[in-house]
C-alpha cells in the first residue's frame, strides 16, 4: 500500500540548501515524488509507504538546514500516481516574488575543514563557502535571490563550481556566492595610499603588520573593519585618536572558545550564544587577568567578544601568533561603515595603515549584531549581521506600512501579511552619510519584497530627519506615533499580545504629547491608543542638548528641584569639583526657563545620579553614565532602597525624585561609596515602579505588563524588575527578537500604523 501527501512549507526555504537537503531525505526513506519553489516557500509531494512517508514527515523539520527557518508547514493528502523517483523541479521567474532572503552566515564546519585540508581544491580560499554559510543579503541587488542578482554576477563559474552548483546532491547545490581560487574573489594588500602592497602574500603581510602594530582596514562580509592587536596598548591608544572613539568600548574578535574563557566568565548559554551561526559581539563579564588592557573597554566590566565568521577570519589567526584582535566598524565616529575598496581609502585616510581587501562588491552595509544575555534570555542591543533580513513574525496578518524609525539607533521597518521585516542597523542619523544610508535602505527594503507600501509611520519629534523624510512622501498617508507607544507596541508585537496592557517605557528622549521631553513612562497601551498613566516628575534639562553630554547640569537640575538655592550650601564633593559660576548659570536658566525644557526622562535621572557621585560629569558616548552607573553597584552591599515618591496630578501618578536626592546627599555626608549609591538608587527605582504597577493593576484590572527602552537594557535593572513583578503574579513581557531601545522602535510604528489604518 503507497500513500501521497502535499507538504506547503513556508519561511526561509529557498537559497538555504532546503531542496537538495528533502532530496536526500526523500532518498533516505526510499520515496518518490517532487520539489518545487513556490511564491510562499515550497511544496513537496511525497509518495511511499505510510511508514516511510510518516518517517519523512517527522525528520523534516526536526533536521532543516542550518539557514532554513521554517514558520509554516501544511500537509494535505492527494492521489497517488506513477511516479519512481523523486525530482527537483526547475523555478520559475514567478515563483521568487515570496523567497526570504536568508541572512549573511558565519562560515560553516564543513567548510572550515576544506579551508585548512591541504587535499582539497579550496585549501586556503578566503571565500570558501556552501549553501549552509558565507554571505546573502550582504550581496543581493535584487530578487530572485540568484547569482546574476548578486554582486557574485561578475565570477563566472568554472566547470568544476558550475558541476557541484548543479548536483543536488552536492552541499553547494544552488549556493549564489560558490566558488574556489580559479573563479572567484581574490585579496589584494593595499597601503594608506590604495597602491598594491608589495608581496604575493596579502594576507599573510596583513597579519604580519596587526603583529608588528599597525592598523589594518578589513573588507569584510558587511563592510570594513579597523583591526589592531587587542593586547597592543599603543595602537589601541592611536586607533581611539584616529577614529575619534575617545571613550567608547571596542569589540574584540578572539580566535576560539578556549580564547574567549581566558578572557571572559562564561556559562554553557554564553558559549551556545558565541558559536551561534550569526556569530554576535556578546557582551561577557570579564575576567582580571591583564590580557586585555582597559583601553579596549574602560570603566567596563564587560567585554564585547566574538568569534571568526569569515574564512578570512579565520586565516588571519591561522597565519601569526595573535589571538585576539580589536575589531572595530570602519567608520569615523557615528557614521556608517564603509563598504566599497575606494570609499574606504577615502573616508578611513589617515585612520588605517593599510587595508586588506578584495574584488567581490558589498552591496549592503551590515553591521555586526551585539547581544546581550539577561535573566537567562538574548536580548539585542543591536540587530544586524546575521539577524537581517530575518522577519518578526506578527500574531496576523496587517496591512503593508511602512515604519521610519527614530533618530538613534536608526532602523526602518516594513509590514507584509503577519511579517515584519527591520532594516539592518543604520545608526544616528545625525549627518549626510547616515541620512543616504537610511535612504538606501528604505529603498532596498522595499525592492527585495516587492512592496509599496501606502502608509509611513514616523516619531513625533518635529527635528528628526527620519519624520523629516516621511513628511515629505507626499503620496503615502502619513501617521505619526508617539515613542514610547511605539516602544510598547513592539514588544506587544514580537511576543503576540493583544489587548491593553500595562507598559513601562524607560529611555533618554522621547517626543511627548504635551510638546516635553519624556522619557519615564508607564503607559496603558493596546496597538491603537495609549493614555499616560504615570510618569517621573518633570524638571528642567538646562541646556537642553548640551545636558545630555554633560549630566553635571543634570545634577545641579534635581538637586535645585530637591533643596532650591540651599542646594549650593552643599558640602558634597559634587559641588566642590564643579567650578561655582557654571553651576550658578545652569541656577539661572532653571529659574529663568531659559533654554530648560521640562523632562521625564529614566535616562536623565541615571546621568543625574552618576555625575552626583562623581562618576561621570561629562560623556564620550551615549549613555555612557548609566552604563558606568550601573558597573559600580556594590552587590555586596545590602542597604536599604532609597525611596522615591509617588503624587497624583490630573488622573496622572507622578514619581517624585526629591526624596531620593535627599537621601543620596545624606549618604554622600556620610561618605557612601559610590558603590553603595548605585546599588541603593537601582533598588530604590525597582520598588517605585512595582508599586506603579500594582496601583495600576487595582486601578486598570490589568495584569499583563510590557517593558521596554533603552534603560531596559540595564541587566541589573530589567532582571530584578522583571523577577520582582512575576514574584507578585504579573505576566510579564520584554524583547528578544527586537532591541528594547530605539532599534526596536520602528516595529513599534509600523503596527500601530497598520492597525489605525485597519
Amino acid at each position: 500500500m503507497q500513500v501521497r501527501r502535499c507538504i506547503h512549507v513556508s519561511g526561509i526555504v529557498q537559497g538555504v540548501g532546503f531542496r537538495p537537503y528533502v532530496y536526500r531525505l526523500a532518498a533516505e526513506q526510499h520515496l518518490a515524488g517532487q520539489i518545487a519553489n513556490t511564491t510562499a516557500g515550497v511544496v513537496i509531494e511525497v509518495q511511499g509507504s505510510p511508514e516511510s512517508v510518516d518517517d519523512f514527515l517527522l525528520r523534516l523539520p526536526k533536521e532543516a538546514p542550518p539557514l532554513a527557518l521554517i514558520t509554516d508547514l501544511r500537509i494535505l493528502e492527494i492521489e497517488i500516481n506513477g511516479d519512481s523517483e523523486f525530482r527537483i523541479l526547475p523555478s520559475e521567474k514567478s515563483e521568487a516574488v515570496r523567497t526570504l532572503i536568508p541572512p549573511d552566515i558565519a562560515t560553516c564546519e564543513d567548510c572550515l575543514r576544506e579551508l585548512f585540508d591541504p587535499a582539497d581544491r579550496r585549501y586556503l580560499y578566503p571565500f570558501i563557502n556552501c549553501t549552509n554559510c558565507g554571505p546573502r543579503f550582504t550581496i543581493v541587488r535584487s530578487i530572485p535571490y540568484d547569482r546574476p542578482q548578486t554582486s557574485m554576477a561578475v565570477f563566472p563559474m568554472c566547470p568544476r563550481c558550475r558541476a557541484e552548483y548543479e548536483d543536488p546532491l552536492n552541499r553547494r547545490f544552488h549556493a549564489q556566492p560558490n566558488a574556489c581560487w580559479d573563479c572567484g574573489p581574490q585579496l589584494e594588500l593595499w597601503d594608506e595610499f590604495g597602491l598594491r602592497a608589495s608581496g604575493n602574500d596579502p594576507l599573510g603581510e596583513a597579519a604580519a603588520q596587526l603583529h608588528a602594530g599597525s592598523i589594518v582596514a578589513i573588507k569584510g562580509l558587511g563592510g570594513f573593519h579597523l583591526a589592531v592587536d587587542a593586547t597592543n596598548i599603543a595602537a589601541i591608544q592611536r586607533l581611539r585618536e584616529h577614529k575619534h572613539r575617545v571613550e567608547k568600548p571596542f569589540a574584540v574578535m578572539v580566535q576560539n572558545l578556549e580564547t574567549a574563557e581566558r578572557l571572559c566568565e562564561l556559562d554553557v548559554g554564553d558559549r551556545e550564544l558565541l558559536m551561534r551561526p550569526e556569530r554576535p559581539i556578546v557582551l561577557l563579564p570579564r575576567k582580571d587577568l591583564g590580557d586585555i588592557p582597559a583601553e579596549v573597554a574602560p570603566f567596563n566590566k564587560f567585554l564585547g567578544i566574538f568569534l571568526p565568521y569569515t574564512p578570512l577570519h579565520h586565516l588571519l589567526f591561522a597565519r601569526n601568533s595573535l589571538q585576539a584582535l580589536v575589531m572595530t566598524s570602519g567608520n569615523l565616529s557615528e557614521e556608517p561603515i564603509a563598504i566599497d575598496n575606494s570609499e574606504a581609502v577615502t573616508r578611513l585616510a589617515g585612520i588605517a595603515d593599510y587595508f586588506l581587501v578584495h574584488n567581490r562588491e558589498i552591496l549592503r552595509r551590515c553591521d555586526d549584531s551585539v547581544v546581550r544575555r539577561i535573566g537567562g534570555r538574548v536580548r539585542q542591543l543591536r540587530r544586524s549581521r546575521g539577524l537581517v533580513p530575518v522577519p518578526v513574525f506578527l500574531k496576523e496578518k496587517l496591512p503593508t506600512a511602512l515604519a521610519a524609525g527614530g533618530e538613534l539607533k536608526s532602523t526602518i521597518c516594513v509590514l507584509k501579511g503577519n511579517e515584519a521585516f527591520l532594516s539592518q542597523h543604520i545608526g544616528d542619523l545625525e549627518n549626510v552619510e547616515a541620512y543616504k544610508f537610511f535612504e538606501e535602505a528604505v529603498q532596498h527594503l522595499q525592492n527585495i519584497l516587492e512592496v509599496g507600501p501606502s502608509t509611513v509611520a514616523y516619531d513625533l519629534h518635529p527635528d528628526y530627519l527620519s519624520t523629516r523624510w516621511a513628511l515629505g512622501q507626499r503620496e503615502l498617508k502619513t501617521v505619526g506615533v508617539q515613542h514610547h507607544h511605539a516602544h510598547i507596541a513592539s514588544c506587544m508585537a514580537e511576543n503576540h499580545l493583544g489587548g491593553r496592557v500595562i507598559g513601562f517605557a524607560l529611555d533618554g528622549t522621547g517626543y511627548g504629547t504635551d510638546g516635553h521631553i519624556w522619557g519615564g513612562e508607564v503607559l496603558v497601551a493596546d496597538y491603537l491608543n495609549f493614555e499616560r498613566a504615570a510618569h517621573l516628575a518633570y524638571v528642567p534639562l538646562p541646556g537642553g542638548a548640551a545636558a545630555i553630554c554633560e549630566p553635571w547640569r543634570v545634577a545641579v537640575s534635581y538637586l535645585s528641584s530637591a533643596f532650591g538655592l540651599d542646594l549650593l550650601k552643599l558640602p558634597i564633593p559634587f559641588l566642590q569639583q564643579i567650578p561655582q559660576p557654571r553651576i550658578l548659570t545652569v541656577l539661572q536658566m532653571i529659574e529663568r526657563k531659559v533654554n530648560s525644557p521640562p523632562t521625564s526622562s529614566c535616562g536623565r535621572l541615571f546621568d543625574a545620579v552618576a555625575a552626583l557621585v562623581n562618576i561621570r560629569h561629562e560623556v564620550n558616548y551615549e549613555a555612557q553614565a548609566a552604563i558606568e552607573l550601573e558597573m559600580c553597584r556594590d552587590e555586596a552591599f545590602a542597604g536599604q532602597p532609597y525611596t522615591l515618591g509617588i503624587s497624583e496630578e490630573n488622573g496622572v501618578l507622578q514619581i517624585d525624585s526629591r526624596p531620593l536626592f535627599r537621601a543620596i546627599v545624606e549618604d554622600l555626608l556620610r561618605g557612601a561609596t559610590a558603590g553603595k549609591v548605585s546599588q541603593r538608587f537601582h533598588d530604590g527605582l525597582v520598588e517605585v515602579l512595582l508599586r506603579i504597577a500594582e496601583i495600576l493593576r487595582k486601578h486598570t484590572s490589568l495584569n499583563t505588563v510590557c517593558l521596554s527602552g533603552g534603560t531596559f537594557q540595564n541587566a541589573y535593572l530589567a532582571m530584578q524588575f522583571e523577577q520582582r513583578l512575576r514574584e507578585i503574579r504579573f505576566d510579564v513581557f520584554t524583547h528578544s527578537q527586537v532591541p528594547a531601545g530605539d532599534g526596536g522602535l520602528s516595529l513599534g510604528q509600523a503596527v500601530v500604523a497598520a492597525h489605525r489604518a485597519r
